[in-house]
């Protein structure tokens, strides 16, 4: 097994479980503490999602730049000074952090959310141990990253997938052993997050060369990458923004308990990252390695082959959970009322949340070429559309107005950003992207999934309906897969013929 594929079944198992286990404990968080405890948490996930504007590129660059670097002679001192150069600002950003998040508390717990069944003193309780487990779970993307641009993604998502155990099996024994109140819930992640970076930075120091001196902090390092890592930070700002922008004026707009079914809904839509994540973080520094070796035919191999592995992937899942998204919320949190407010905004947002993935692929190739300069002209384009078409169709809609906003930049994204890069990169390679690495898949998964809507009934038993609703999935992912030219039966048959002419 080839070291990409290797990372990417280590990706996959590893974001899947990780997954599993923060999806599992919801309905019992949602069960101890109540829907707006819940809604909180989807708060914490908003001031992570903005302080991650600040990230500065750092922990992009550190993948880049040690997959860069592993593949040339002689540069073991200075990767170790890289990485021990940008851990001391990171690390101090962090610290920052906690202390904004910290003060700002009072504002946010009697003057933002709306509240009903919780004090604002609990919420500003809330909100400063957020801040305190922000500051440990800062620099994970770094020590992350790092890892990464190693290829030591076995080792990271090993640590992740225990990790992510023990935080929600840990969690649920607190509310349910010690005391079922949101305060709790947070110190318990701000022990368990500073174990985590701990392990990561332990076993990213223990991973790196050795080199000649110990590390040391040389900022002149910071000269070879201020370029792509300005570039990185631009796209982080902009990307944050239209990520976390919904919530932010959601939170706002909507009561907190309207916030958290919307929370709860965008934790499902969100799920698809964690397939795309093992397959990005695995072609990312293969990208960087051949562009640097300069190795055309690799890099548009690679395109393609992980292009329709994406598509077979996000597009079936995507297309079945939408399809079915009361009845998998309903056997999720075996709460009518949930399901049924949730359901709408989630396949809404499964939707445009495959779209954004598919665009993944055409984004590592750019940033593998250190330009960043395309992204951020559409994203700066998105933003500006964004927050009025988000506060006028929420205000119309409600939620389920917020949603669609998502669909229709990422729409933007298939249909204007793919061809204009195609004008620079790989320019004879467009077509194929649209005809034969994402229109046969999502052709393919759509007809699955109306028959499969057509057959399964709402009516069955819940472990019947569980079952079939996995069985389509799994036979809209092989049918999907098949469809594509370079996975499944077409790719093996054309092997198969290849290997008969050769022996003849």
């Amino acid at each position: 097994m080839s070291k990409v594929k290797k990372n990417i079944l280590a990706n996959l198992v590893g974001n899947v479980w990780t997954g599993l286990m923060s999806l599992a404990f919801v309905p019992l968080y949602i069960h101890f503490m109540g829907i707006e405890a819940y809604g909180l948490m989807g708060v914490f996930s908003a001031l992570l999602g903005f302080f991650a504007l600040f990230d500065m590129g750092l922990s992009s660059t550190l993948n880049r730049e040690v997959a860069r670097l592993s593949v040339k002679k002689d540069k073991a001192q200075e990767m170790c000074d890289l990485v021990r150069t940008l851990e001391i600002p990171y690390w101090g950003f962090g610290i920052l952090v906690a202390v904004l998040v910290i003060l700002a508390s009072p504002v946010i717990g009697f003057h933002w959310v709306k509240v009903k069944a919780l004090s604002p003193q609990t919420v500003r309780l809330a909100v400063m141990l957020m801040g305190l487990s922000i500051a440990f779970q800062w620099p994970i993307a770094f020590y992350s990253g790092g890892l990464m641009g190693l290829q030591r993604q076995v080792l990271l998502n090993g640590i992740n997938m225990v990790v992510a155990t023990f935080r929600g099996f840990g969690a649920v024994l607190v509310l349910w052993l010690v005391s079922a109140t949101v305060e709790a819930f947070f110190i318990w992640q701000i022990l368990i997050v500073a174990v985590q970076v701990s392990l990561l930075a332990y076993f990213l120091w223990k991973s790196l060369p050795p080199a000649p001196a110990r590390p040391r902090y040389r900022p002149e390092l910071l000269k070879n990458i201020w370029r792509f890592a300005a570039g990185m930070t631009t796209l982080a700002v902009t990307a944050t923004i239209l990520r976390q922008t919904d919530k932010i004026i959601l939170s706002r707009l909507l009561t907190l308990e309207q916030f958290g079914y919307y929370s709860l809904a965008s934790v499902g839509a969100m799920t698809l990252f964690r397939i795309l994540g093992p397959i990005f973080e695995s072609i990312y520094p293969q990208f960087t390695r051949l562009v640097e070796s300069k190795d055309d035919a690799g890099v548009i191999s690679l395109y393609h082959k992980s292009a329709q592995l994406v598509s077979a992937l996000i597009l079936s899942s995507a297309l079945v959970i939408s399809m079915f998204s009361r009845d998998l919320l309903l056997l999720w949190t075996r709460s009518p009322l949930t399901a049924n407010n949730a359901h709408l905004v989630m396949s809404i947002l499964m939707m445009g949340t495959a779209l954004n993935c598919v665009i993944h692929v055409p984004y590592a190739l750019q940033i593998a070429h250190g330009w960043t300069k395309l992204a951020f002209a559409v994203d700066s384009v998105s933003i500006l559309l964004l927050v009025p078409l988000m506060i006028l169709l929420t205000r119309w809609f409600g939620a389920p107005g917020a949603a669609w906003v998502w669909v229709l930049l990422n729409l933007g994204y298939v249909f204007v950003s793919v061809p204009i890069m195609h004008r620079r990169l790989i320019k004879d390679e467009k077509w194929a992207w649209y005809f034969q690495d994402l229109g046969p898949p999502l052709l393919v998964a759509v007809g699955m999934v109306l028959v499969g809507r057509l057959l399964i009934s709402d009516a069955w038993p819940p472990f019947v309906l569980a079952a079939s609703i996995g069985m389509l999935g799994l036979v809209t992912l092989v049918a999907s897969a098949c469809a594509c030219n370079r996975l499944g039966a077409v790719a093996a048959m054309k092997s198969l013929v290849a290997r008969m002419k050769s022996y003849a």
